[in-house]
């Protein structure tokens, strides 16, 4: 069956996140998949449903891709939430043993994007599932939530200091969706962790002209300087994106996750 859906995927291993506790619908899921690797930089699935899926069918074998074809046609035919766990929810924790770590996370944005999940099951899903599955959420809420009611994972999220949840966390749903003064909080959280701000749907858009921003930057740098650390350079480049004299720049929305687990330093 041809699927509407696509795939731009990114080297995606998978951070441990805490144990799910004995019996849980995450520990029903882990069963039935292998450790997908350690921890090394990835980028998200980029691009509409369609494009991760032609990605994906161009580059997975015909295992792989005959996996992926019936675990979308299970979601479509079984969507939504349905009991203790669903048949769609057990696909994602298999993605990264079946399509590999470099596909798992486009694998499941499209298994979530089939399901037509929503914001409960979303959340499901966020909230018991694997770090690596918390990540692929966050990259699939702008396929499947139009308005702000999944802000909640998104704030979740960035008060993680995962990187690649962070760096998922800052995409595009959160550049349509947070508000301002949550939205600053995020590129300082990136600041801090060193996710790198290339990183932040919108940035430049959504920066420009901010003085409260401007402010915050400064006070940073400020505290920075006054304990005799370096300041981060993407700090400077989020500073000169707040001139309210410089051109505004058209509004772009571009995304992909990547980093290593990150403390601020």
């Amino acid at each position: 069956m041809t699927h509407p859906h696509t795939a731009r995927d990114t080297p995606a291993t998978e951070p441990a996140g805490t144990a799910p506790a004995p019996g849980s619908p995450a520990e029903q899921r882990d069963r039935l998949t292998a450790r997908e690797g350690t921890p090394t930089p990835a980028t998200g699935p980029e691009g509409t449903p369609a494009d991760l899926h032609h990605h994906l069918t161009t580059h997975l074998d015909g295992a792989a891709r005959a996996w992926l074809d019936q675990a979308l046609d299970e979601a479509a035919a079984h969507p939504g939430v349905r009991g203790p766990i669903s048949v769609w929810e057990l696909r994602l924790a298999e993605a990264g043993r079946r399509c590999g770590a470099e596909h798992a996370d486009a694998a499941r944005v499209l298994i979530m994007h089939s399901a037509r999940a929503g914001t409960d099951a979303l959340s499901r899903v966020y909230f018991q599932g694997t770090a690596a599955e918390r990540r692929s959420v966050l990259h699939a809420l702008p396929h499947l939530v139009e308005g702000p009611e999944a802000l909640p994972l998104v704030e979740d999220a960035l008060r993680t200091n995962d990187t690649r949840i962070i760096a998922a966390a800052v995409g595009p749903y959160a550049a349509r969706h947070l508000a301002p003064h949550h939205w600053r909080h995020a590129v300082l959280k990136c600041l801090f962790t060193g996710v790198p701000v290339a990183e932040v749907a919108d940035l430049d858009r959504r920066a420009h002209a901010d003085e409260e921003l401007a402010r915050m930057l400064r006070d940073y740098a400020a505290e920075r300087t006054a304990a005799g650390r370096p300041v981060p350079e993407d700090l400077h480049r989020v500073l000169t994106l707040t001139d309210p004299t410089a051109t505004p720049p058209a509004r772009t929305v571009r995304h992909g996750a990547r980093g290593t687990d990150g403390k601020e330093s």
